[in-house]
């Protein structure tokens, strides 16, 4: 039984940490005896754990939580290396594919590394990425952009992300989070799913948002589920903001205070922090609309699971978004990034149409159940697994 070790860096369960997780019973069907090196308190380790899955030690930080200097992060995985000797080495990242490249070449393992970013890179990071064996752009925009930094073109793949279909489908809404926040039901549900950080745009979509009153068909009208207009004190809608914010850098915690501020201000009742959710496969099916406001996106994986479970999606035209809703099938509604004004449009558009709502839904749940499952995936990873190790 081949034995494969799985770098990861961060103890959270992040679009990154997901898709891994996704692959890991196909992986561990087609005969690969699996080890996670990982930190082992957090909700990653957790399940690892509920799955079986041995977790050895690894950590970039000291107990205080600053960062190691490269060298001892990699003289720590030099000797996890050294100890379970795995037949083939993934790091999950593309940090972790910098921090294992030279390493696992100058011991000898076979190496695969995940590229699930898209961000500049200097050249010493371009140099070690290239130590891998192979990596794996997560969309043809990151493969693009990777190569035009200096990534060596023949070692780059593009392999989709995929996602569980038996997880996430469709689902008549129940209300209950409109219940279990005090939501009235006549209210719809717009998301915005993931991290809160500036990448992910998320003041661009509250902006969006509180321009929707002007944009309306009647301003003061309320517009009910069927898109009639029923009188009232305005658009009834609630903005879930799901997903927290990791880093601790002073910009980050700066973008999260005015991101609060401006939706005290500017929405006043409307915004919900709901902080990390573990029932999204629950969630989804309760939103008239998901809104992804991303200023770069790899490959989103909160895109595929709304889609999958039939929801219209406004997203901007970033990265690879456009890879999995192209303009020919009418399967999301695109905008430019940093764009309220056009967000806000879109956004308006659909909430005022259900039929088209319901026709993105559709649409996107076809495109994406045909390209991006988890069987595509975990079978297009194996065969990458098998080519490393074959020439190795």
């Amino acid at each position: 039984m081949p034995s494969l070790l799985i770098l990861c860096e961060y103890a959270t369960l992040n679009g990154g940490e997901r898709s891994m997780l996704s692959t890991l019973p196909g992986i561990a069907r087609a005969g690969y005896e699996i080890t996670v090196a990982a930190p082992t308190a957090g909700p990653l380790a957790v399940a690892l754990r509920d799955r079986g899955v041995e977790v050895v030690p690894f950590s970039g930080h000291d107990m205080h939580g600053v960062r190691l200097p490269i060298e001892v992060r990699r003289r720590r995985l030099a000797e996890i290396l050294r100890a379970h000797r795995p037949a083939l080495l993934h790091a999950n990242s593309l940090a972790m594919g910098r921090l294992a490249g030279p390493v696992a070449a100058e011991l000898g393992v076979p190496s695969i590394s995940h590229l699930r970013d898209i961000v500049t890179l200097s050249r010493q990071y371009v140099a070690d990425l290239n130590r891998q064996d192979r990596l794996l752009a997560v969309s043809e925009a990151t493969r693009r952009f990777h190569v035009a930094q200096g990534i060596t073109a023949d070692k780059i793949h593009v392999l989709y992300n995929g996602v569980d279909t038996e997880q996430f489908h469709p689902a008549p809404p129940t209300f209950f989070l409109h219940d279990e926040l005090g939501i009235p039901r006549d209210w719809l549900l717009l998301a915005t799913i993931g991290q809160i950080s500036l990448r992910k745009g998320h003041d661009v979509a509250a902006t969006a948002l509180s321009l929707l009153r002007d944009l309306l068909p009647s301003p003061a009208s309320r517009l009910r589920e069927d898109g009639r207009g029923a009188g009232g004190e305005g658009f009834l809608f609630a903005w879930l903001v799901i997903g927290q914010r990791y880093s601790d850098k002073a910009e980050s915690r700066e973008f999260e205070r005015q991101l609060r501020e401006l939706t005290q201000n500017k929405l006043p009742g409307r915004v919900f922090f709901l902080g990390d959710r573990g029932d999204i496969a629950r969630i989804l099916p309760e939103l008239a609309l998901l809104v992804h406001p991303a200023r770069q996106e790899p490959l989103g994986r909160v895109l595929l699971e709304a889609a999958v479970a039939g929801r219209a999606i406004v997203a901007t035209d970033v990265g690879g978004t456009r890879e999995m809703f192209p303009s020919e099938i009418d399967a999301a509604a695109l905008v430019p990034p940093d764009d309220p004004l056009s967000m806000a449009r879109a956004i308006g558009d659909l909430l005022c149409d259900p039929q088209r709502r319901l026709r993105l839904g559709e649409n996107a749940r076809q495109r994406i159940t045909s390209l991006f499952t988890i069987e595509r995936a975990v079978a297009g990873l194996l065969g990458h697994y098998e080519r490393v190790v074959a020439t190795a």
